[in-house]
């Protein structure tokens, strides 16, 4: 007898949690973007919390893998008959959180093989957003981009 209570409850409790609605299918959510292309220089990019690193990756890129720390990563390269070639150059970004607080990222090289990815550290709180502004130089041309991530 109790268990029938119980489960009358139970599924009283639940069909209160949906305040009568009828279930809704999901819904399709657009992907990030990650890259952005200049004529022939394409940009692929990312911010990502450093503790999701792995061991190995954060010791490659010299980077300390701890909490309230984010890895911004940028990299340039040309495209060359539909494939992705090494290019160098330089990138600067400026990052501001929904608050208005801004940080000027300063990038440094890593070399990933026969690539040079440029990469920063930040500082991220949790559930905030944070949106970058980039600019890029490379091989003669100059770029310029935004995009977000939330922490």
């Amino acid at each position: 007898m109790h268990r029938l209570i119980l489960c009358s409850l139970l599924a009283l409790g639940l069909a209160a949690c949906s305040n009568g609605e009828a279930p809704k299918p999901a819904e399709f959510v657009q992907p990030v973007p990650t890259r952005q292309d200049f004529g022939d220089l394409r940009v692929h990019f990312n911010a990502i919390p450093s503790q999701s690193l792995t061991a190995p990756v954060a010791k490659e890129y010299g980077v300390r893998r701890e909490e309230g720390t984010a890895l911004v990563v940028i990299a340039i390269r040309r495209v060359a008959a539909n494939e992705e070639v090494p290019a160098t150059g330089a990138v600067t970004a400026k990052v501001r959180d929904l608050s208005g607080g801004t940080q000027e990222l300063v990038f440094r090289e890593a070399h990933t093989g026969e690539y040079v990815d440029y990469i920063a550290t930040m500082k991220v709180s949790a559930r905030d957003t944070y949106r970058f502004d980039v600019a890029i130089q490379a091989d003669g041309k100059t770029g310029q981009f935004q995009f977000q991530r939330n922490f």
